[in-house]
């Protein structure tokens, strides 16, 4: 059984809770990842190292495109104006709480007093507000940071600890858009610098600082001696037990495993199936697994373009592929088959099984309906001479090889009622250029976002245009009026229960409307070497941070 992780949160629950939080995995020996059995006295010192097989960032500023490698890293040096506590709520962090108007227009934000960055500034509202302006700024070239502050119109500094915001209509989700790396503070001091200058070193609050970045190599942060939890009730509210980190980049997924193995490496992320149930037999590696929030692992089908703009071509590809025998044979039993656009730890997910039951037959009788009833030689389909084939690129930096097997299977499968799928296997450089140029007909795109406002980010039209980054996220490319104002009306509203039955209806309508293939959630799986205790604390987007992590040797 793996590691429950637990967000990074005030530290006020007994300790004895926290140790029943913090189970043993089932492979974990005798490294109990609450402390060690026979001591659980932290271990003052030493240098973590970690593997990383996400694809190096660009930027170690998250607030530069913002996508999941940055806010693996982020976590360790910068925080959040709001975190997620052990019950998945939303709570204050570096501020000290927030209040919204009656018409959901204007928000009061308050912020803790006395704290200070790694350069010696301090945080006050008006670091606040230039951390907001520089994720609108289009310079600044931000992507996921960009549409979670997009609401936010103008700011009035009213003193040192408080800020008010002027949003352009009432977002719900602004508080979990504040509990992301993508939207976490920064030194104002360290952003007036030249992006260069910013994306190598940016300056934080966190415990931990960016030292040297050797580009292709690793990345070295070191402890910041001077770090303070910002809420009071901490158990370890002090520096990191750790002295430093060195964040490796090693791509290639045997190789990280190996380097668990033989102890050159401590930790590593983006672990393959295989290597999970091999693990299993390991006495000396852990397990932490850690379903990121926001949406699930899926397919979009692109709707703006042939063939897909035909709502009975993309039921029939639905209902051609086979995904369940695929995660069956190469994923272990370490995914669950998904059957929402939600993410599992995700509450206002809708699921609806019977939208995804392959059916061979049916998907025929569709493409017959559509007019796809020539096969050629080969056994595919066409329609007035032109070949029924999709363009299927495969980002190789975000999708695992068991994943891209799947795609090989789901290839197969959809072949059988005539469809052509054309994987493409790019690099991450490339295949957003190739989203950007509208040359593709599926994708899989993961998105990370705290709360089921990840929907409007997704399905909303105008997600269609690009953010100043360039990416956009509606990838399915969907322009449905009754959607946008489902997602509009959720979004403006604080009710639980109102929020929830637009959102279930608006998910309806992406389901229903068979516009994406629902997978699995996205997958966070670390593999830990046991000597290294106390790895369950995340951030709201379940990444690990290593504030309370220390080494037995």
């Amino acid at each position: 059984m793996p590691v429950v992780p637990r967000p990074a949160r005030p530290a006020s629950i007994a300790a004895s809770l926290l140790a029943t939080l913090l189970v043993l995995t089932g492979c974990a020996g005798s490294g109990d990842p609450g402390g060690s059995a026979a001591d659980d006295t932290p271990v003052e010192g030493g240098t973590l190292v970690y593997a990383s097989g996400d694809a190096e960032p660009t930027c170690l500023d998250p607030h530069v495109g913002g996508n999941y490698p940055q806010a693996l890293l982020a976590g360790q040096y910068l925080e959040t104006l709001y975190t997620k506590d052990d019950d998945g709520k939303i709570v204050p962090w570096l501020a000290s709480g927030a209040e919204p108007s009656q018409d959901g227009l204007t928000w009061t934000l308050s912020l803790r007093e006395g704290i200070k960055f790694t350069d010696g500034t301090a945080l006050d509202a008006a670091t606040v507000k230039a951390n907001i302006e520089h994720l609108q700024d289009p310079d600044t070239a931000s992507s996921t940071g960009y549409l979670a502050v997009a609401k936010i119109k103008t700011m009035d500094v009213v003193d040192d600890s408080t800020l008010k915001l002027h949003l352009s209509a009432p977002d719900s989700a602004l508080l979990e858009s504040f509990s992301m790396p993508w939207v976490a503070i920064e030194s104002g001091k360290a952003l007036k610098r030249s992006q260069a200058d910013n994306c190598a070193s940016p300056v934080g609050t966190g415990p931990f600082t960016v030292k040297k970045w050797t580009k292709q190599d690793s990345v070295e942060l070191t402890r910041n001696e001077d770090y303070q939890v910002p809420v009071d009730t901490a158990e370890h509210a002090g520096p990191a037990h750790l002295e430093a980190i060195t964040w490796k980049f090693i791509p290639e997924a045997a190789t990280r495993y190996a380097a668990l193995q033989s102890g050159t490496v401590d930790m590593i992320d983006n672990a393959q199936p295989d290597t999970i149930k091999a693990a299993e037999d390991a006495d000396t590696i852990g397990h932490l697994d850690a379903p990121r929030p926001g949406a699930s692992n899926r397919i979009e089908l692109n709707s703006s373009r042939a063939p897909f703009n035909d709502e009975k071509v993309r039921e029939a590809f639905i209902r051609a592929v086979d995904v369940e025998d695929g995660l069956s044979s190469l994923f272990f039993d370490t995914a669950e088959r998904s059957f929402s656009a939600l993410s599992s730890v995700e509450p206002m997910g809708y699921s609806d099984e019977s939208a995804f039951t392959q059916d061979p037959e049916h998907a025929n009788r569709l493409l017959d309906e559509a007019g796809w009833t020539d096969r050629d030689g080969q056994g595919y389909r066409s329609k007035d001479g032109q070949r029924l084939s999709l363009t299927f690129p495969v980002s190789t930096n975000q999708s695992v090889p068991a994943e891209q097997s799947l795609f090989q299977q789901l290839q197969a499968t959809a072949k059988e009622v005539g469809f052509e799928v054309k994987l493409d296997l790019l690099d991450l450089s490339s295949w957003y250029d190739v989203l950007g140029e509208n040359h593709y007909d599926l994708v899989s795109a993961p998105y990370t976002k705290v709360g089921p406002d990840v929907l409007s980010i997704l399905f909303h039209s105008s997600n269609t245009v690009p953010a100043p980054s360039g990416y956009f996220a509606n990838h399915a490319q969907i322009k449905d009026q009754q959607l946008d104002a489902l997602l509009e009306e959720a979004s403006a509203t604080t009710d639980a229960d109102q929020r929830q039955a637009k959102y279930t209806e608006a998910q309806k309508i992406v389901l229903e409307g068979h516009y994406i293939l629902p997978l699995y959630d996205q997958q966070n799986h670390f593999l830990y070497s046991t000597d290294l205790h106390d790895v369950g604390a995340m951030t709201a987007v379940a990444s690990p941070t290593f504030h309370d992590a220390w080494l037995a040797n």
